[in-house]
């Protein structure tokens, strides 16, 4: 991929941004006795997650409803009577996929086409700044036979919304997911394709509200600001001088124009076993898919999840110090789970990578966002909680409590 310098521009806003301590308990709701599910090794620190009187999490339990209660064959026909309803006879498009080229939108968009005779369009909101192999992947994807259209926001906008939402929200993300989850819905009513084919449904998946644990879709207007956007809409950022113009691209579609024509989001968690790990190897095999060249990613052990985006490692460290649940927990949780590893390999894999700072790309961060590594920090330490984090004999900041 050739890569180019950012240019230079003025972070200047309209309000002042003040970094104060947050209250990370009231904003998230979260408990003040910090506990670890007994099977995997989340904690309740996790927003929305539930923890039931044997110590174990929502998620674990929602896997064991995967594994023993969940009549697959019944899923899939009902996936067969979906995309028979929807299915074009012309070969037009008749399925929108959210898709990044990674594994596990691939591995959706494949068999859609492949196993289920549809047409799909795949939709992608770019990352902020392509990885070497975030690029080469998404390429690989196209050209292994989809369509693809590619929505890129206005650079300066989007630096701004960037470096706001993580002064603000302490996650430099949130400006993408505004996208990620609009633009295909924008897309989907432009052209008036009404069925969406998201891939799993986080909530559930990976522990969180469990309203929509036993149905294929979710509520677009009513879940997307609780479930995705932190609690704060689009809108939120025009006291800092955005205007509706520079916001349009990252809203969703109004009610009336998606009722118009239909549109459906659904999960193909719901209708398919979401394994992540056969996700992979399944991309490798039919769209090219290549993991991490470098081996693991920073902040994990695994090498084939979110590689797309140079920012994605800020992201899960923010996670880290707002939670306590770094990138390696999230990974480790769900490989538990599907029994790959054991909660005894989970553990250990969590004290020896969980919280490691993205080193490699700081710098491209910094030049991103126009901040500093003092305010960088400033912002950073807003958001530890006195009752996740303390310091030590050597001033030097420290989880209190340590998963076991």
């Amino acid at each position: 991929m050739v890569d180019f310098e950012l240019p230079k521009i003025e972070f200047k806003f309209d309000k002042e941004v003040e970094i104060k301590k947050k209250d990370v308990i009231q904003k998230y709701n979260l408990p003040i006795d910090i506990k670890f599910c007994k099977k995997c090794v989340i904690s309740n620190q996790r927003p929305r997650i539930i923890f039931d009187k044997e110590g174990v999490c929502s998620a674990c339990r929602f896997n064991e409803k995967k594994n023993k209660d969940i009549d697959w064959e019944k899923r899939e026909q009902e996936l067969r009577a979906l995309c028979d309803k929807h299915r074009s006879k012309d070969g037009r498009w008749d399925v929108i996929v959210p898709c990044s080229g990674g594994k596990d939108s691939a591995f959706v968009a494949h068999m859609l086409k492949h196993k289920y005779g549809m047409h799909p369009l795949t939709v992608t909101w770019a990352p902020h700044k392509y990885s070497d192999i975030g690029w080469k992947n998404f390429q690989r994807f196209i050209h292994a036979g989809f369509d693809n259209i590619l929505g890129t926001p206005n650079g300066i906008v989007h630096r701004k919304l960037t470096r706001l939402a993580f002064e603000i929200l302490g996650d430099p993300f949130q400006p993408f997911i505004y996208g990620q989850k609009a633009f295909p819905i924008r897309m989907a009513t432009k052209l008036r394709i009404p069925l969406i084919m998201y891939g799993e449904n986080g909530e559930v998946e990976y522990g969180g509200d469990d309203k929509n644990a036993d149905v294929p879709s979710h509520n677009v207007t009513e879940d997307m600001t609780k479930h995705y956007f932190s609690g704060i809409d689009v809108d939120y950022w025009k006291q800092y001088g955005f205007t509706a113009e520079d916001l349009h691209f990252y809203k969703i579609p109004s009610v009336e124009e998606m009722q118009k024509i239909g549109i459906q989001c659904h999960f193909f968690g719901y209708y398919y076993k979401w394994v992540p790990q056969e996700n992979y190897y399944c991309a490798c095999k039919h769209t090219n898919f290549e993991a991490n060249p470098e081996g693991r990613s920073e902040g994990t052990y695994s090498k084939y999840a979110s590689l797309d985006d140079e920012i994605d490692g800020f992201h899960y460290f923010l996670s880290y110090i707002k939670f306590g649940i770094g990138r390696t927990t999230a990974d480790a949780a769900h490989e538990i789970r599907d029994e790959h590893i054991t909660r005894e390999e989970g553990v250990s894999l969590v004290r020896k990578f969980d919280g490691e700072f993205p080193r490699k790309h700081f710098k491209t961060f910094l030049k991103y966002t126009g901040l500093t590594e003092e305010r960088v920090t400033e912002v950073i330490d807003s958001w530890r909680s006195p009752h996740l984090w303390e310091k030590d004999a050597n001033g030097k900041w420290k989880l209190k409590h340590q998963i076991e």
